[in-house]
C-alpha cells in the first residue's frame, strides 16, 4: 500500500463470491497478504490456489460467535493481526413486507448484521494494539432509496450497516481505525445477473443514467482506496457508487 513500510493483511468476507473475489484479487495486487472467509474451504482452498501469492481461505460461519473467534485465532496464529477489514458477505431479499417471513427476516439479519458486527468486534483489538485499521463495510443504494427491487428485510440490513459504520467510526478514530462504508447499487453478480428478472434488469438499466451496470472490479478499487495508507483522515463516510442514480 502507498506510504507503508509494513505488509499490511487483509481479511474478505463473503470472498468465495464474485465482488468478494474482486476484492481479494484487487488487495492482492496492491501488495497485501490476504485471507479469504466464507462459507466452503473447498471452494476457498481452490480459489486461494488460482489467484496465487500471499493468500489463503478460512472457512467460517459469521453468525456463530463463537466460530468467528475460532476462526480469528487460527488466522491471527497464522498470519498476525488483521489490518484491513472488508465485511463483504451477505445475502440477497426481494421480498417486500407482506411476503417477508419472520424466518427470512432473522436469517437476513442474522448474515447481513449479526455476521459484521462478531467479525469487526473480534479483529478490533488487534487493530487497537497496532494503532492502525481499515474496516471497510459493503452496505447497499437500497439503504438510502428502501429498495428499487431489494426487499425490505435487506434494505433494513444495509441500512443497520450505515448505522454500524457510523458508531464505529466515532468509537474507534482515537484508535488509529478509520471506518468507512461503500453503497453501490446494482453491481454485476448474480444478484443482478440470476435474481432479478430480464424485465427487471431491463427497467434498473433504464434509470441508471451511465447506462450500466457497476462491474466488480470498480467496487474492489474503492475499497482498495479505503484501505489505503492515504485514506486515513477519511472515517464515517458511506461512497455512494450508483452510476448516478441517488445523489447524496
Amino acid at each position: 500500500m502507498h506510504g507503508s513500510t509494513e505488509r499490511k493483511t487483509a481479511l474478505v468476507t463473503g470472498a468465495a463470491g464474485v465482488l468478494g473475489l474482486a476484492i481479494s484479487k484487487a488487495l492482492l495486487a496492491k501488495g497485501l497478504r490476504v485471507i479469504m472467509t466464507d462459507m466452503d474451504q473447498a471452494r476457498l482452498d481452490t480459489l486461494a490456489a488460482e489467484l496465487g501469492g500471499d493468500v489463503f481461505g478460512v472457512a467460517c460461519n459469521l453468525t456463530n460467535p463463537q466460530e468467528v473467534e475460532n476462526a480469528v485465532a487460527r488466522i491471527t496464529e497464522r498470519a498476525g493481526i488483521v489490518d484491513v477489514l472488508v465485511n463483504n458477505a451477505g445475502i440477497l431479499s426481494n421480498n417486500k413486507t407482506a411476503f417477508t417471513t419472520p424466518e427470512e427476516w432473522r436469517k437476513v439479519m442474522d448474515v447481513n448484521v449479526n455476521g459484521i458486527f462478531y467479525i469487526t468486534k473480534a479483529l478490533v483489538p488487534g487493530m487497537k494494539k497496532k494503532h492502525w485499521g481499515r474496516i471497510i463495510n459493503l452496505s447497499s443504494l437500497a439503504a438510502k432509496s428502501g429498495g428499487i427491487t431489494a426487499g425490505t428485510a435487506y434494505s433494513t440490513s444495509k441500512g443497520a450497516i450505515i448505522s454500524l459504520t457510523f458508531s464505529l467510526a466515532a468509537e474507534l478514530a482515537a484508535d488509529g481505525i478509520t471506518v468507512n462504508g461503500i453503497a453501490p447499487a446494482y453491481i454485476r453478480t448474480p444478484m443482478v445477473t440470476a435474481q432479478l428478472s430480464d424485465e427487471q434488469r431491463a427497467a434498473v438499466l433504464a434509470k441508471i443514467p451511465v447506462g450500466r451496470f457497476c462491474e466488480p472490479e470498480e467496487c474492489a478499487y474503492v475499497v482498495c482506496f479505503l484501505a489505503d495508507e492515504l485514506a486515513g483522515f477519511l472515517t464515517g463516510e458511506i461512497i455512494d457508487q450508483n452510476g448516478g442514480l441517488h445523489f447524496d
